[in-house]
């Protein structure tokens, strides 16, 4: 399944400079690990040890943050777009 990621700004450094990337899987999960695969800096950049994502990252997909799906197993359909978007904070 091909799904289309996009990388923001501030992590495009991790991804080779990258703003998106095509990538496969059948669920979130399986997207961001073909992600990781790709470009192995943003593992831990975007998840905690235990392969959760970090408090700070959220996921949407189509516009709809995975969180308020089934989070990690939310099913990704074939031509989905996926969003990483980590919050920004300052002052």
């Amino acid at each position: 399944m091909a799904v289309l990621v996009k990388i923001p700004t501030q992590l495009r450094a991790a991804a080779d400079g990258e703003s998106e990337a095509l990538l496969s899987g059948a669920t979130v999960q399986e997207v961001l690990d073909d992600l990781f695969e790709r470009f192995g800096e943003l593992r831990t950049r975007i998840s905690d040890d235990d392969g959760t994502l970090r408090r700070f990252v959220n996921v949407y997909l189509a516009g709809e943050d995975i969180r308020f799906l089934d989070g990690l197993a939310t099913p990704v359909p074939d031509g989905a777009e996926l969003t990483i978007l980590p919050a920004v904070a300052g002052g």
